[in-house]
């Protein structure tokens, strides 16, 4: 009997999954607050954070087999200066350090199709890149790919759902003729066990769809009579997705942070092509009416038993209130000269900050220790020492203890990282887990801008630091173009305004 670390939303394929698992596997199931979840037979809870890569390594100890349903639309700290592909990209790498740190065997990937075009959204690039990030560590990487996935308690249907039931009519655009692959969440828990009992030598992906495809207006249709809802249906092809996104995300209450991305992927035929189909690991059994029946089903039965879990509910959100930490996540990505280090790239950003505040701030940086100070009065903003248990090759961790901006508590996992994604020229600056010494609605709108705007700043510097002489140049023709503009605006504007005043004061 293997034992499988299990990560995830829990509540949607992963409770599902670990459902069937727990009969042959020990399984270890990880979550922030997993402190509070109940261990069941061949299940133990435990209490770990992906941003954190010491927190994954140490629960991946013993490990077999680590199953991957990580998706980061919505962040868990107070405030977050980051976009969900770059939190992405953060989560896969830290996993996949973690797991070949720890030895483990296998990764099983939770995936969505990706489609044979060269301009996919940027939901769809970042899911590429995950599958890519968790490959590139020497452990087999077995991922199952899918398109809209049919259960009560997931991302896409639920919307579905939402807007066949609540509106009256539907005008649909013109990518309501994009073809769509449903699958029921029976189906894709099937094989996803299949895949975790696989024992593959490299990495290698598969699509899975239920018994039919459709475009989305069939899919539309077909959700209305299961639902025996007349709606009726009028095309307008003029309407763009970003427009549809808007009353999609109105009428179905749902975050726009879940909206937009999945919305975005609307322009794509999201079917599985022929060389991702295996016959036994591809093609689910349940048709998609059936699915959407069942998911009708498991609906009613959650909404039955949630009064019981009121109050216990109540109990756990009062803890978490209560232990609620007011945190910072900043992620910021980066191009990286060729020629340069992870430890070049510490060092240019420790530069940029004398630079850019003329040396009033100066940071200061060495092999062990990473200090941001006022010299003129000799305050440290920010003291950092270098954690050489994380340091690599590609990633530098420093942990912030001390200075007049950081609430540094003994107890407190801040850190500044610098990391290279894969072997490419690109990398992530993160800020983690800071907390302020400011009043927090202060912070808010004074110090947590200041740094957004710095590596805003220093991200194009690094841009232009990576980019080649020809791109160099035409970059410093485009600023003096953009500086002469201004400057003749400006003389423009002035003379107008000056005449306007000398005429006031003749009249």
């Amino acid at each position: 009997m293997g034992k499988v670390l299990l990560t995830g939303d829990l509540g949607y394929i992963g409770g599902h999954l670990k459902g069937q698992l727990k009969e042959k596997h020990e399984i270890i199931a990880i979550s922030r607050h997993g402190d509070i979840k109940e261990d069941e037979q061949n299940v133990t809870w435990k209490v770990a954070d992906l941003f954190d890569l010491d927190e994954i390594t140490e629960v991946m100890e013993g490990i077999d087999i680590a199953v991957y349903l990580v998706h980061s639309m919505r962040s868990s700290a107070k405030l977050t200066q980051a976009n969900f592909e770059d939190m992405d990209a953060l989560l896969a790498d830290n996993f996949a350090r973690a797991a070949k740190a720890q030895g483990v065997k296998h990764i099983v990937f939770m995936n969505d199709i990706i489609p044979n075009e060269n301009n996919i959204s940027s939901h769809l690039r970042s899911r590429s890149e995950c599958e890519k990030i968790l490959g590139s560590y020497g452990i087999p990487v077995s991922t199952l790919r899918a398109g809209l996935i049919i259960d009560s308690k997931g991302s896409s249907y639920p919307i579905l759902k939402r807007l066949v039931d609540r509106l009256p009519a539907m005008l649909l655009p013109s990518w309501a003729y994009n073809m769509i692959a449903p699958v029921a969440i029976e189906d894709v828990i099937d094989k996803l066990v299949a895949l975790v009992d696989r024992a593959p030598d490299e990495n290698e992906t598969f699509d899975i769809t239920g018994p039919g495809v459709m475009n989305y207006k069939e899919l539309i249709k077909r959700t209305a009579n299961v639902l025996d809802k007349r709606l009726p249906i009028l095309d307008l092809p003029i309407i763009p997705v970003w427009v549809s996104r808007y009353w999609v995300q109105l009428i179905s209450q749902v975050p726009k942070e879940m909206v937009y991305p999945l919305m975005n992927n609307l322009v794509h035929d999201m079917i599985p092509p022929p060389h991702r189909i295996h016959p036994e690991l591809s093609l689910g059994n349940i048709d998609y009416e059936d699915s959407i029946k069942k998911a009708l089903k498991e609906e009613e039965k959650h909404g039955q038993v949630k009064k019981s879990k009121e109050s216990k509910s109540k109990r756990s959100n009062e803890k978490n209130k209560k232990e609620e930490i007011k945190d910072v996540r900043a992620i910021t990505r980066i191009k990286i000269p060729e020629s340069y280090s992870i430890r070049d790239v510490a060092q240019e950003y420790a530069k940029f900050i004398n630079d850019i505040t003329l040396h009033l701030v100066s940071g200061n940086i060495n092999e062990y220790e990473f200090n941001i100070r006022l010299p003129l009065i000799n305050k440290f903003l920010l003291k950092m020492e270098r954690d050489e248990h994380d340091a690599t090759k590609e990633m530098i961790v420093y942990r912030i203890v001390g200075g007049d901006l950081a609430l540094a508590r003994d107890d407190g996992n801040a850190r500044f990282e610098f990391r290279r994604i894969l072997d490419t020229n690109e990398g992530l600056i993160a800020l983690q887990e800071y907390e302020p010494t400011l009043p927090w609605t202060i912070y808010k709108f004074t110090q947590a801008n200041a740094h957004k705007a710095v590596m805003d700043v220093f991200m194009k510097h690094m841009d232009y630091l990576a980019a080649s002489e020809e791109e160099k140049q035409l970059s410093s023709q485009k600023e003096k173009f953009a500086s002469n503009l201004v400057m003749t605006t400006g003389a423009i504007v002035g003379a107008y305004v000056g005449a306007k005043i000398y005429n006031s004061f003749k009249k």
